[in-house]
């Protein structure tokens, strides 16, 4: 029980880092860094951390076929998705980008249709049309043009998009091998992939070091460290206690916690004003978001509880059958 609870602090932590990020990652773009200078800063950090880690534990021994999924992982999970992340976050603000991930879960159930041929009930296509409309709504609304962009709301929808596909593709994989060997891998093709684009290098040597202050860097660090690196610990234990549908739920928070960083950082003086994004009109898209999540969640639930308790029923009508068999 105690466990569980910790499990559940640590979740919280987890998104409260994340409603950060979208506030104070914001702030370091681009006017100090650009964003493709600032992902590879991101993950090459975060790729070294990991690979201290691993340096310390037992190699596992990768198979020949997983390497071209872990390099498809590393495309969509890593490359496509930093890269959409931050030149979309780098246009719009971060409350919209907090807004329009938590439709992750329903991009991953209409990617499952195609890709891996799960079915889709009557209250999960329910639940997707509804937060679609949500999402495809905000992104079109863009009550102020200060702070909002439509391409900065489509670059965010693409990277919810291409970590949905790593999410189905790594599911093998973490099924195969330690989560921590998985993302080692994964961050290292990634980094390689945001190098190899055009505009990486030429925005990283463009980058005047010297005009960062004291705040920037300890914003950045705190990307690098804390986003990257604390939180996935922190989702590597908490998954030990508790299921990965209770751990999804948490996305929830991540808009609430983007609003309210976004008035707190601006009060203590931390972080520029980026409440000028909020409006009635974006808090009602944001509950369609949500409704839209909650639903094909809660299907999807349903669908799995269904499964488990069939497959329970059929382990135990089979030594029944087989007893019968025996008789005859």
């Amino acid at each position: 029980m105690r466990n569980v609870i910790i499990a559940h602090l640590a979740l919280f932590c987890v998104n409260m880092i994340y409603g950060a990020n979208y506030i104070l990652a914001k702030d370091v773009m681009p006017n100090y860094l650009g964003p493709n200078a600032f992902i590879f800063m991101r993950v090459a950090g975060a790729s070294l951390l990991f690979w201290i880690i691993l340096m310390f534990q037992k190699r596992e021994k990768i198979a020949k076929k997983d390497w071209l999924t872990i390099a498809a992982c590393g495309l969509f999970g890593i490359a496509m998705n930093q890269l959409f992340f931050f030149n979309g976050l780098s246009l719009t603000s971060g409350i919209n980008a907090s807004i329009i991930m938590t439709s992750t879960p329903i991009i991953v159930a209409v990617l499952a249709f195609f890709i891996r041929k799960e079915a889709l009930s009557k209250m999960k296509i329910s639940g997707i049309i509804i937060g679609a409309i949500g999402a495809i709504s905000l992104t079109l609304a863009g009550s102020n043009p200060a702070v909002d962009s439509a391409l900065g709301d489509l670059f965010i929808f693409i990277n919810a998009a291409s970590y949905s596909i790593y999410l189905i593709l790594a599911k093998s994989l973490m099924e195969k091998y330690k989560p921590l060997t998985v993302l080692t891998y994964v961050m290292t093709f990634g980094l390689i992939l945001i190098t190899l684009f055009p505009l990486t290098v030429p925005e990283l040597l463009a980058t005047d070091f010297a005009s960062f202050t004291g705040p920037i860097i300890g914003k950045i660090i705190f990307v690098i460290v804390g986003v990257t690196f604390v939180a996935y610990l922190f989702n590597i234990f908490a998954l030990q206690h508790v299921s990965p549908t209770v751990s999804g739920s948490y996305i929830y928070l991540q808009p609430i916690l983007a609003i309210f960083f976004a008035f707190f950082f601006f009060y203590i003086g931390i972080s520029d004003d980026d409440s000028g994004s909020v409006s009635l009109e974006k808090v009602l898209y944001m509950l369609l978001v949500f409704a839209g999540v909650f639903i094909t969640s809660r299907s999807t639930y349903l669908e799995n509880k269904k499964r488990k308790a069939l497959a329970h029923n059929n382990a135990k009508v089979e030594p029944t059958i087989n007893a019968v068999d025996q008789q005859n």
